[in-house]
């Protein structure tokens, strides 16, 4: 199932380089969106964790109520796209 807004352009920059910042119970972690792909379901993230970065690529799924999210960690936490925000210059 394809998004109809992620056809847009706009909407793709508006979403690069966006942050979400998530506490594991330990750490801070924060993800940086690289690129959400409508044609796979999938989303590539920037991923600093203990002061490492990687870059990886997740599944993108749909929960109950429409809203994107991809699974992170050993206990598959969900992590909302519409919780990212827009990095101000």
């Amino acid at each position: 199932m394809e998004i109809e807004v992620f056809k847009s352009d706009e909407f793709r920059k508006r979403l690069y380089l966006s942050e979400f910042e998530f506490f594991d119970g330990e750490y801070f972690i924060k993800f940086n969106i690289v690129d959400i792909n409508t044609n796979s379901n999938q989303i590539t993230v920037a991923v600093t964790n203990n002061g490492r970065i990687s870059v990886i690529t997740y599944d993108l799924m749909t929960d109950n109520n429409g809203k994107l999210y991809f699974e992170y960690g050993q206990f598959y936490e969900k992590v909302a796209v519409d919780d990212f925000e827009e990095m101000t210059k």
